[in-house]
């Protein structure tokens, strides 16, 4: 899906490129695992029915559920001047349609757009970011999760991560039928076990594939909005000061709070972080802190600014 010819947020070939690349690959994935699926006697329309709930669900109402999560809420321009303020003029620089705006009341320094296109998107800054962060600094931050809205990523990840999601139904399911529904005779215990052990074998495997794919997605799609939105505003120094800036103060927010944030690292500016070992340490959705800001660096030389 290719940035809107609409708007002035740079296009990047390498992101569509990869967006192109990781849905034929998770196509692929899908179509091996209803083949394996149907040689194996198993009905999958139960389950792929509940997988295409699941994603129009996720797809329609990712904003109204990375709000509620969050504990947002739209504000209007008289409740935050300085923040409409700032959208509007991001908007009138990218010729993007203004999304809705909110704020969402904790001291986790962060921000983050969704929204499935730009006319229904939603672009929400928390109060730890606004109270840390200057002007510049924070119409950096800004314009990184506009071009988010521009590039349609939300969509593309519900999408690319479809199929995980059907495979982790496969799994569970399979699991419950193998420990509470046995068959009558040993053919019929044979025949089910052999089942089982194929669904769990192959959902487990596209599961693994498929989040691979959509991690390594994501990782790029943030360096493209970094860079995207850096020569939006022409001020990388400023972006790259606010990451700066919130990844430091991320480590005085207590644990609690960054653990119950962890969800919604995927929608993130920066994410949130625990001490410690979790599984968002091991698979981010970011890419490091200095491969970031090296980006930003190469950009402000191209743009002749000091670094």
């Amino acid at each position: 899906m290719a940035t809107s010819s609409r708007n002035r947020f740079k296009s990047d070939p390498q992101l569509v490129a990869r967006m192109g690349a990781t849905m034929f690959l998770i196509g692929a994935l899908y179509v091996g695992v209803v083949a394996a699926l149907i040689f194996s006697g198993i009905n999958i329309a139960f389950v792929l029915v509940i997988a295409g709930v699941l994603l129009f669900v996720q797809y329609y109402f990712s904003d109204k559920m990375a709000l509620y999560g969050m504990g947002g809420r739209i504000v209007t321009p008289e409740e935050a001047p300085e923040l409409h303020g700032i959208v509007d003029r991001l908007c009138a620089l990218s010729d993007l349609p203004k999304p809705r705006v909110a704020i969402a009341d904790t001291d986790i320094p962060n921000a983050f757009a969704t929204g499935r296109n730009p006319r229904n998107a939603v672009v929400c800054a928390t109060t730890g970011i606004m109270r840390r962060l200057d002007p510049q600094e924070l119409e950096g931050v800004l314009s990184h999760e506009l071009s988010h809205v521009a590039h349609r990523d939300v969509a593309v990840m519900t999408f690319a991560s479809f199929l995980g999601m059907a495979a982790g139904l496969f799994t569970r399911m399979a699991m419950y039928s193998g420990f509470f529904f046995g068959g009558g005779g040993d053919d019929d215990d044979d025949n089910g076990a052999g089942a089982f052990f194929i669904i769990l074998l192959v959902s487990m495997l596209v599961y693994a594939l498929s989040f691979v794919l959509t991690r390594t997605l994501s990782r790029y799609r943030e360096l493209s909005a970094d860079r995207s939105g850096a020569l939006l505003t022409g001020r990388p120094s400023a972006l790259a000061s606010a990451l700066q800036k919130v990844t430091g103060d991320m480590a005085r927010i207590p644990t609690r709070d960054l653990r119950a944030a962890e969800p919604f690292n995927a929608f993130f500016f920066t994410p949130a972080l625990a001490n410690g070992v979790s599984i968002s340490s091991f698979f981010s959705t970011h890419p490091s802190l200095e491969k970031r800001l090296a980006q930003l660096a190469k950009i402000s030389a191209e743009l002749g600014q000091p670094i």
